[in-house]
């Protein structure tokens, strides 16, 4: 079979495409033949060896899919049945950059009947099951509370940005003045450009009782200008810029009982992931979900796709087409 691989970590150069033996299923797997499959940040983390993981080379990158089935070792699934996974990649577990994937029963969920183009949920799953469980499972967002959503046009803030307001909280999201539009239809109550020099400042205005959650998927880290800006037992979530060493004003913390919490969708269990698939399929069906891409690369191309993510230079999510 067709497969975009690496043969060590290292830059995007690192991956090769060309031929490597088609899968066999395990006594719980699934073989999947995949259409399309997604570019995320930690793809490119695994791959230059900044994510550590165990990785049995050959390995085939990439942790999201959808496609269809084509053997299967149970019963919940069939032959020719719409399947999506988004946690291969990692964990010793093949990636999805290959025309055939074995993935184990937990990991692999149906495509709705109702979502007709298998895009919108390989685009969706990643960013939506990192929101999902970052706001709703290890943490909680109640009605009448108030979120901030950093880089909130992103595929994860995108996702947070309606979950949060799906929850009833009024939304404050930064984004690019381009994508304005975009964010206010997600849900955003207030949108900023967070390009601004003033950008505390504008937040602070804008929620002058604080931030319940905050939660700044750009990876701005600045805790010196965050607690003051957050709400009595107000919340940090980390899950962006792995490089970042801030100064934690510890005395600003503790004395308003905030917590900072950290959350990866890597650490997730087979449990939280179906979970966040079912929640992400019921509002899939029911048109309730958006999601976008903006570039589609073909497999040959899959160096150039993990270059084009990490450059910044595609504005939206990158998927990969691999059948």
């Amino acid at each position: 079979m067709k497969a975009a691989f690496i043969q060590q970590t290292g830059a995007a150069e690192t991956i090769e495409v060309g031929e490597l033996p088609q899968p066999k299923p395990g006594p719980t797997d699934v073989v999947v033949k995949v259409e399309y499959a997604a570019v995320n940040h930690v793809d490119t983390f695994v791959r230059s060896g900044a994510y550590a993981t165990q990785l049995n080379f050959p390995f085939p990158i990439g942790r999201d899919l959808a496609g269809t089935v084509v053997e299967s070792a149970v019963e919940e699934f069939e032959p020719g049945q719409r399947v999506w996974s988004n946690s291969m990649g990692y964990d010793a577990r093949s990636g999805s950059f290959a025309e055939y994937v074995a993935v184990p029963r937990e990991r692999l969920f149906p495509v709705p009947e109702e979502v007709d183009d298998t895009r919108q949920i390989v685009a969706a799953s990643h960013g939506f099951s990192t929101a999902f469980l970052a706001l709703q499972r290890f943490g909680r967002i109640y009605p009448g509370e108030t979120v901030l959503i950093g880089g909130a046009a992103g595929a994860v803030g995108s996702a947070g940005v309606q979950l949060a307001a799906l929850a009833g909280a009024r939304v404050v999201a930064t984004a690019s003045e381009g994508d304005f539009d975009y964010v206010r239809q997600l849900g955003a109550a207030e949108v900023i450009d967070y390009h601004r020099k003033d950008l505390f400042e504008a937040l602070k205005a804008v929620a002058p009782d604080g931030y319940d959650h905050w939660w700044d998927n750009g990876g701005n880290h600045d805790f010196e200008r965050i607690l003051p800006l957050l709400a009595p037992r107000g919340e940090i979530i980390l899950s962006a810029n792995m490089a970042a060493r801030p100064e934690l004003p510890v005395g600003a913390t503790y004395t308003r009982a905030v917590t900072v919490r950290g959350f990866a969708m890597s650490v997730a269990t087979g449990d939280d992931l179906a979970e966040a698939a079912r929640t992400l399929n019921t509002l899939m069906a029911q048109g309730r979900l958006k999601s976008r891409w903006e570039k589609v690369f073909s497999l040959d191309d899959a160096a150039a796709a993990h270059a084009a993510q990490e450059s910044g230079s595609v504005h939206g999510k990158i998927l990969v087409k691999v059948s």
